[in-house]
Parts: C-alpha cells; structure tokens; sequence
C-alpha cells in the first residue's frame, strides 16, 4: 500500500471543505480501508504524528478496522505494535486522543484474549494503576474500563488481580481516575455471574459505597460529566442481577430521595436521582416492599412538586424534578400496595390541600391524580372524602388549582367513570361553575390558563357523564348544551374541540335523550369534519368525526342514515391527509358504523377493509434504529429505548468493521441529535397505535357483519395471525382479542347441529372441519406470545378472551393435548407469581423474602382475576374432566383462599365454588378438603368470602357424592348460615338463603324446615345475586307442590315475591326457572286458598285471567 498516499488522503479528511472531505472518505473506504495494512498505517499515526487532530481521527478510524483486520497483521508484528500503541497511550498528553487509543487497545485485546494472546496486557495496566503519576492511573483505569466493556467473560478470570486494584481507585485523588473505576465496576456487573463467582460478586457490593462517595464528590463540585456518568453507571447495576446492589440497596435509595428532594441541587441531578427511583420500584417493586420505602418515596414525590410553580399545565414534555416527581408517583402506585403509596399519600395530602400557599395545594391534588391509574380500586374505597375535595379546589381562587382539580378528576373518570357518575350530583354543578367562571374571566385569545381551565372542564363534564343515568343525563343536557353550544364557534380552535368532545360523550351516554339536540348539533359540526389546513383545524377535524360517531350510536341507525354516506367520503379523504391521527379517527368512525347498521354497513365494508389491511401490513422498517458500528453487538435485535422496544438495524460485515463514514463526533452534535431521535420514536408509536387501532376495529367488523364479513376471513387470518408477537403490547392485544372474536364469529357461521356441545374431553361432538382447523392456528399463534409475554396487559387481556371464549364455545379450542398442557401450565405460572411479566429480575435469595405475605400491587388483583376467569373458562368447557387438572390448580387456589388479602381470598373462594359446580359429581375426591376450607370460610371477616363460601358449600353438598360427610356437618353449616342471613350485605344474604334452599332440596330430612323457610321467606325478594333465585324457588315450589304445611302457612308472602319478581326482576331470571315459576303459578291459580292473595297484586290477577 502506497504510505504516502494514504497519508496525504487521511489528513483531507480533517479539511474543512466539506466536499473535499467526502472524496477522501469515499477514497478511504474504496482503495485503502479493505486491506490490512489500512490499520498498521493508523496505528503508525497514532503513536507517532505530532497532529492531536490527526492522532484522535487515527485512533477512532484504527477501532474500527480492528475487528476487520487484526488477525490478518502477522504475528512477527503484533508484540512491538501492541508495546508501542500501549507506552505512547500511556503517556499521551492530549485527553480525547488518551481516550482514542484506549478503545484501540480494549479491541485488540478482546481479540488477543480470546486467541489467549497479549497475557501481559493486565498486569502492565494494573502496574501502572499504582503509579505516582495521575495520568498513568488515569489511562490505565480508563484502558482496564474499556477492555473490560470489550472483551466481556473473557475477563472474569482477571478480576482476582483487578479489583484489589479498584479498591483502591475508586478511592483515588483524581476524580477521573475514580470515574474510570466506578465505569468499569459497571461493566463487570453486567458479565458477572454471581452464582459462579461469589468473590467478585462480594467485592463488587462492597464497592457501592465508595460510588455512592464519588457521584457524592462530583455533585459537590458541581462536575456535570462526573455525575451523569455516575447516575448511568447506577441506572446500569439496577438492570443486572439484584444480589449486586441488595446489600446497599437500602441506603442506596435513601441517597437518591436526598438528592432528589434538595432544592439547592442542579436540576438535572435532582431529575436523574427521580428516574434511578423510577427504575428502581420498576425492577425491584418486591425489594421497596420489603424495605417498606414506599411511604417515604411517596411523601417526598409529594413536597417535590410543590415546585411546578408557574409551570404551563400543558406543559408534559417538560422535564423537571417536580413532573418527574408526578410521573414518580403513577409507577409507585401502579408496582406497589395502596398501604405505601395512596394510603400515606392521603394522610399527607390535608396539609397541602388546605394550606394557604397555592403550589402546595396544587400539588396535593395533582399527585393523587397520579395516583389513580395505579390504584383505581382502592381510590373508589375513598371518593367518599375524595369527591367533596374536589369540588372544593374547582371553587378555588387560584386558576392553576382549579385546573390541577380538573386533571385529577379526568384521571379518575379513565378508570371510575361509573363511581364518578354517582356523585354527578356534587360533581356537575361544580364542573359548570367552574367553567363558566374561566368563560367570563377569558379576556385575550393568550390567556392559556383560562383556556386550560375551559377545555378540561369540557373534558371532565364529559368524563363524569359516561356512567350517569338516563334521566340524569337529560338534565344535564339541559344544564350543558346551550353553554357547550356556544363554544362550538369560539375562535380558539381547542376550546371548540373540547365543546364537541364532551357532547359527543354525553351523547354516547344519554343515547335517546340526545335525539332533540341532534339536528342542531350535526348541522353545526358539518363543517368541522372537511377542514383543512394547520395541524389545530385537523386535529378538531379528527375530535369532531369522533364525536360523530359516538352521536352516530346514540341516536340509532335510521336518524344518522343521512349523514352516512357524507361522513363516510369525509373520513376517506381523511385517509390521504397528512395528519397523525386521520387514519385513527377513520378507522374508530368505520367501526362504530359497522356496530350501528350491521349487515347495512355492507356497501362501505370492501373499502374500509382495503384501508384497514393496508395498514396492518404496511412495512415497519422505519421502527429499525441504526445505531452505527458500536451497537454491532446489538444488530437485529430489540432494545428498551425510552419505554419502547426498538429494533436495530442488521449491519453489514463492511459496517461492523469499520466501513462507516469517518466522522468527529463532538457533544454538541450528539445533543443536535436528540430532537432527530425523539422524533422518530414519537413516529414508533404512532405507527404502532395505528395499528392498534385498525386490528381493533377489524374485530368489530367481524362482529358485527358476520356473514357479510365471510369472504374476508382469510385476508384477515393471515394479517393478524403475526401481531400476536408484535413488538408492541397495544397491538398484540388488540390482535388476540380479535382472532378469539374471530374464532367466535365463525363458530356462530356454523349450521346449528355443529355449535351445540357438551363439556369434557374427548370432544362429545366436533364443530365444523373448518372451525377446529382455524381454532388450532389460533391457538398455535396465541401459545408462541402468551406464555413469554412480558406485559401485563397483553397477557391478562389473552386470559379474559380465552376464558370467555372457552365458556361459549366449549372444549374445542383447547382439544389438542399440547395446547391444554400449555395453557393449563401458563394459568399455573400466573397464579404462582412466576410468568415473565411477573417477574422483575429480583433475585430469590432471603433478602427478598421480606416481601412475601404482604398485599399486592393492583395489577396484580387483574392478572390473578383474569387467571382464574381462564381457570372457570376451562372448568366450564372440559365440565367433569377437569378434575384431572385440578391437582395443578388446587394448591395455588386454596393458598389464595386462606390469603391475608381479602380480594385474594373471595376471589379464590368463588372459583372453588364455580369449579363445584361445573365438575358436578367428580369434584367427589375432594370433598374434605373443599368443605373444610368453605366451612371455614363462612366465618370470614369479609362479607364477599362468606358469600362466596356460602355459595360454594350450596354447589358442594348438592354435587358431592360424599353425603354422610355432608349432611354430618350440616348442623355446623346452618349454625354459620344464620348470622349470615342476618346480615345488610344484600350478596351474602341472597348466597345464603341459595346455601339452604339447596340443602333442602338434596336432604330435607336434616334440615329443620319449620325454622328455616319462614327466615328465608322473609327474605324475598332476592336484592342482589339473582342466580339464586334458581335454588330458592326449585325449593319453594317442591314443598308447595308437596304441600308442606310450613309453606302454606306463608303463601301470601311468597306470592307477593312472585309479583315482584315478575314485575322487576323478570330479565334477571335464566329460562328454568322462569319455567318452574310458571308452573307454580299454574297450580297456585288453581288453588282456592291463594286467590283472594292474587287479586291483590295487578300483574298476577292480570296474569290469572
């Protein structure tokens, strides 16, 4: 290779005419960077030029042409280059070519290692770590980081040498010095497994004070690039094994609390201590539990933003420690207990709400606002004190405290629409106020408060209508429309947005009642739906068909009829708009159009189908990332980057190894970057809701036009079968629950001789050929991304849609032996806490098991609710041969019905009486086990378990074969039933007089009826669980029908409980024993004793003659 000519190209390279140097990169990379010698030239330069300039070009360009080249230099060669490259870095006076060199080294040495070469390699570094000289510490640290990071387990037999070094580094004089180490210490805990390698694994714990004192040191003298460097080396150790930071974790945490909350700290590090506890109750929710650091994290979130002061409410993508404190807050209370989160959030919050500074009682309401997501259960429990809050804050003097007041109150309608509804009474005229209050205060088109204020009101009145009652909602139209009406013309473009948002919910909610605004309202928005223009216009454009569609449902198929085909050619120009959320508001408008005319949707369905399949097969290689040649290591797969996975990009062998654009990367550009790169993961997710979005309404479709539907199936089939396993939850949710809705259409398809069938396995009858080969594809698609899952949502929605799916549809889709095995052993892992999106990455050891016994997180209530759906979906379909699995089931199920947590245990409680009931006379073997935990439970302190127990006892004594065991212990049962009869929880009652009906029916003989039918007679009517009323009138009817004296005697009573049955509670009846009323009522009528009582009740007289 011509030296001279490479030389004078390199150094074009640094010319500041750029088109001079992309000839020379271009001559670079075509005629020199292919051959070997490419690389003994750089590395030539690099220990020799006198241009720092040249020597940091030569050292970047040198690393990467490493991997590509060096096994290609010949031995003879490598000892004097890798002496030469060593000394001279060691010695090198200028800091980025130190750093340059560094790297060359670390990629010389991972080969080296690996072809167990360069062995003196460590112990020059580690000689030279104890030098007297600061730079020589300094490189030699910085080199051993860099090897380290590079060669990775290959290093793992060195740290018996290394890390008696670090000990003392990370203690050194030289702040750069102890950053090196604290950087390295980071790299071994990524490659370290500590199963195999206590010893480092111990010094690497005791290592975690000494960091704590550096990114300490480097705070306090304000050392910006020290301290962010700290705080990633801390982020880092939160992701690998929990046993290398258990030992401090504690005191760890404590540190971050105190930086977070001192005011007089940089931002920035305040901010960066608020996401090390982000992630830290993100990956180790049991560790913070156990340590019982919830309360103290919480409170502190609280004080913390009491800071936002004067910040724009609208303001989110602003990130400061007072919104990363907010955002604290909704993690904490989605990963832990509502006992350390909500409960001292509550008892802290008086002192703000009522205090007299304005940012104080901002912040109390706004950080239970970001409570609720987590915690909606547990919040429902405390609207009682919650709700009057509220109301009082929307009077508030301070604009942003009624706005604050307002986002809390649209928060919780996401989650508690309907408890909300039942407060409308305080709410609404509050939310009205409140609004018109910022109407009239509103003097300039810039008043963003008021504006802010107008909007959420419109927001929360809409929110707060979603669950109310009809004739409610008639009033409130009357209260809101002509207000909202006129903000449908207000100049501010957003206001009138919002006005129409909360009038097509109200409308969603009130149905007919809109009828008489209807007309005023489309001719109004009419306009609205074909605006063009700024992103403002096109996002009222999108409010507006939304809107519409909701108003579409309310007011019925043939009202809307004239605005169908007009809205359907608005939403299809929508589609080549140049806007984020067209194509959504299209597919949403489409869907509710097919639920509101069915069959009648069918001329629009071929094209809104095209757009629909369009999307979900548009190409995603705009979510692949190219990260360059130093995420080689990474190409192909999927990364975490801000909360989403992203896939980079495959390189090629010429990209790996060294084949890039030669570039100077400085700071400044890299920060350039950033606004690129949040750019196109805003476009990740858009992308992926989108699809979300169309996989969602493509299920409605299927719904809804069934038949029409039909010649579509196996474009859809093929389209959706892959988003099972797409890289975002949305749509892989969205995707399962539509192939389950498809599978469900195609079975209601069949002819009717094929959907009838029995519970059990072997399949009794078999659906069509058709059905059972599409269920296995399903199964197959939904088996390869549920049990791997590691999202909750996506994983609990697949358990809802197959337990329902198994209730309707029978045995069929789980048949095959494969797939009941592996769904039986996914139900398993969820209940046992040990699914991947149950498990955190905490370790297993004691430490950890300080957790166990205390109460879970919420989300944790939904996965074991869904769970157990699936489990009665399975009991229902495969009926008595599910017993033959109940040996899996049964441990983690009675462990949950003796639960501390009285969810946990009525919840467990009520799927051991539905499996009674669905197994029948099989359930038999296990009828000491099953009576003793339910008679136990009839004593529960918890209303819901003694119902349930209650309930389950019934189920058992009636299917059980064991009857001297059951009726020994009747006189036990009926003594724990008669308090239980007693008492004002409608549900126990009613499950209660269930329990003794059934008793009566299986053996009259041991129960004293004489007694006990008077006490349920006067319980009629059933207030509450109305399957009871099966058990309750069987009974009352076989003794009437045998004439015992005990019913006769109360024959009045029980006739005016049939008229109110008949009367209110008729849709409420399943058809047997609608049935076996009617009988009753046919020899009732034909009784002389019982017609003066008829006649005195209008529908059985009507009824009578």
């Amino acid at each position: 290779m011509d030296t001279s000519s490479f030389y004078a190209t390199f150094k074009e390279a640094l010319a500041s005419d750029t088109e001079r140097v992309k000839v020379a990169t271009v001559k670079l990379k075509r005629d020199f960077y292919p051959f070997p010698d490419s690389l003994l030239i750089l590395i030539e330069l690099l220990v020799s030029d006198e241009e720092a300039s040249l020597r940091q070009l030569a050292a970047t360009q040198a690393k990467n042409l490493v991997p590509k080249h060096w096994n290609s230099v010949p031995q003879s060669q490598k000892p004097q280059i890798r002496g030469r490259l060593l000394q001279r870095t060691l010695f090198e006076q200028e800091k980025l070519v130190r750093h340059g060199a560094s790297r060359v080294i670390a990629a010389i040495a991972k080969i080296d290692f690996e072809n167990t070469e360069w062995q003196d390699l460590i112990d020059t570094l580690l000689q030279a770590g104890v030098s007297e000289s600061p730079q020589a510490r300094e490189v030699s640290t910085h080199i051993l980081c860099s090897t380290i990071e590079s060669a990775g387990e290959t290093m793992l037999h060195q740290m018996k040498k290394i890390l008696p070094l670090f000990a003392t580094t990370i203690n050194d004089p030289e702040s750069q010095v102890r950053a090196n180490t604290m950087v390295a210490l980071g790299h071994i805990a990524v490659i370290l497994s500590p199963d195999n390698d206590e010893e480092t694994l111990h010094a690497l714990q005791d290592s975690i004070p000494h960091m704590v004192r550096v990114i300490k040191a480097a705070i306090d003298i304000d050392d910006e690039d020290r301290v962010l460097q700290a705080f990633e080396v801390f982020q880092t150790l939160l992701s690998c094994d929990a046993q290398v930071l258990n030992k401090y974790f504690q005191d760890l945490v404590h540190f971050m609390i105190q930086v977070a909350a001192e005011k007089a700290l940089d931002e920035d590090y305040r901010t960066q201590a608020i996401s090390f506890l982000m992630a830290a109750v993100h990956l180790r929710p049991l560790k913070i539990l156990g340590l019982k650091l919830g309360e103290e994290i919480t409170v502190k979130c609280l004080e913390i933003a009491t800071e936002l002061g004067e910040d724009p409410d609208d303001d989110d993508d602003e990130i400061n420690p007072s919104r990363s404190a907010l955002g604290l807050l909704t993690i904490l209370a989605e990963k832990l207990p509502p006992s350390q989160v909500v409960v001292p959030l509550l008892n802290a919050m008086g002192a703000y709400v009522n205090s007299d500074n304005t940012d104080r009682r901002r912040a109390g309401i706004l950080a239970l606002a970001m409570c609720v997501e987590g915690a909606p259960g547990f919040v429902t429990t405390q609207l009682s004190e919650i709700i009057p809050l509220i109301v009082r804050l929307l009077a508030d003097n301070h604009p942003r405290v009624r706005r604050a007041a307002l986002d809390c109150l649209i928060k919780m309608g996401e989650d508690l629409s309907e408890d909300l509804a039942k407060q409308h009474q305080e709410l609404t005229p509050a939310l009205v106020k409140t609004m018109d209050r910022a109407v009239h205060g509103l003097t300039t088109p810039s008043d963003e408060v008021n504006i802010g204020i107008i909007k959420a009101s419109c927001n929360a009145l809409g929110t707060v209508a979603e669950g109310m009652e009809e004739d409610d909602l008639k009033n409130l139209l009357k209260e809101v429309y002509p207000r909202m009406s006129r903000l449908f013309s207000h100049p501010d473009l957003k206001i009138k947005a919002a006005a129409i948002e909360a009038i097509g919910s109200i409308a969603g909610a009130a149905e007919d009642a809109f009828v008489p605004y209807f007309e005023h309202t489309m001719k109004v928005w009419s306009d609205y739906v074909r605006i063009k223009g700024s992103d403002d216009e096109l996002d009222l454009r999108c409010t507006t068909c939304d809107a519409m569609g909701f108003i579409a449902l309310a007011v019925g198929p043939e009202p809307f009829q004239p605005y169908v085909r007009p809205m359907m050619e608005a939403t299809g120009e929508a589609m080549h708009l140049d806007h984020p959320k067209l194509k959504e508001t299209s597919f949403l408008f489409w869907g509710n159009m097919a639920k509101n005319y069915g069959a009648e949707f069918k001329p629009f369905l071929d094209g809104a189908l095209k757009c629909l399949f369009e999307s979900l097969e548009a190409e995603e290689s705009e979510l692949e990332v190219d990260l360059g040649a130093n995420a080689a290591d990474l190409a192909g797969k999927e990364v975490i980057i801000g909360g989403k996975k992203i896939k980079v990009a495959e390189m090629s062998d010429e990209e790996i190894n060294g084949g890039s654009d030669i570039e100077d990367v400085d700071v400044a550009e890299l920060d350039d970057d950033d606004e690129d790169w949040d750019d196109e993961l805003q476009a990740v997710t858009a992308v992926a809701q989108e699809k979300e979005i169309a996989v969602e309404v493509l299920g409605d479709m299927m719904s809804h036009l069934t038949n029409e539907f039909t010649p579509y199936l196996d474009k859809a089939l093929k389209i959706v079968l892959p988003l099972v396993e797409h890289h975002y939850e949305g749509v892989r949710r969205a995707a399962t629950g539509t192939l389950f809705r498809l599978y469900n259409s195609c079975w209601e398809l069949q002819p009717d001789e094929f959907k009838e069938w029995s519970p059990g396995l072997p399949l009794q009858s078999r659906p069509t050929d058709e059905v059972i080969a599409l269920g296995e594809m399903i199964m197959k698609a939904v088996l390869a991304s549920w049990p791997e899952d590691d999202e909750p949502s996506s994983v609990t929605e697949t358990s809802r849609f197959l337990g329902a799916t198994l209730k309707v549809a029978g045995p069929c889709i789980v048949a095959p032996t494969s797939t009941l095995k592996t769904v039986t052993e996914t139900l398993v892992e969820m209940l046992t806490h040990k699914h991947p999106c149950q498990l955190s990455g905490e370790a297993s050891d004691d430490e950890d098991d300080e957790a166990t016994g205390t109460e879970s997180a919420e989300y944790e209530y939904v996965m074991l609710d869904t769970a157990l759906e699936a489990v009665i979906g399975l009991a229902t379909a495969l009926g008595p041969t599910f017993i033959k699995l109940w040996d899996m089931f049964e441990k983690p199920i009675m462990k949950y019905a003796s639960s501390s947590d009285h969810v946990e245990r009525s919840t467990a409680v009520g799927v051991i009486a539905e499996v009674v009931r669905e197994t029948g006379e099989s359930i038999t073997p296990c009828t000491t086990t099953l009576l003793k935990l339910l008679l136990h439970r009839l004593s529960d302190e918890d209303h819901e378990t003694k119902a349930n127990a209650a309930y389950g006892i019934g189920l058992l004594q009636e299917k059980s074969k064991s009857k001297p065991e059951i009726t020994k212990a009747f006189p036990t049962i009926l003594a724990k039933l008669e308090p239980l009869l007693r008492t004002d929880n409608a549900r126990a009652v009613d499950n209660a007089a269930g329990c003794v009906s059934r008793m009566i029916m299986s053996h009259q003989e041991h129960v004293p009826i004489n007694a006990v039918v008077p006490a349920l007679v006067n319980l009629l009517p059933l207030k509450e669980d109305f399957q009871e009323n099966e058990p309750v009138w069987f009974m009352l009817s076989d003794l009437y029908a045998k004439e015992e004296p005990v019913v006769l005697a109360h024959m009045p009573q029980i006739i005016a409980a049939l008229e109110h049955l008949f009367t209110h509670s008729k849709a409420e009846m399943n058809p047997p024993t609608t049935d076996r009323l009617m009988e009753m009522l046919t020899f009732i009528f034909r009784d002389d004793r019982c017609k003066g009582e008829i006649f005195q009740h209008d529908f059985l007289s009507e009824l009578y003659r």
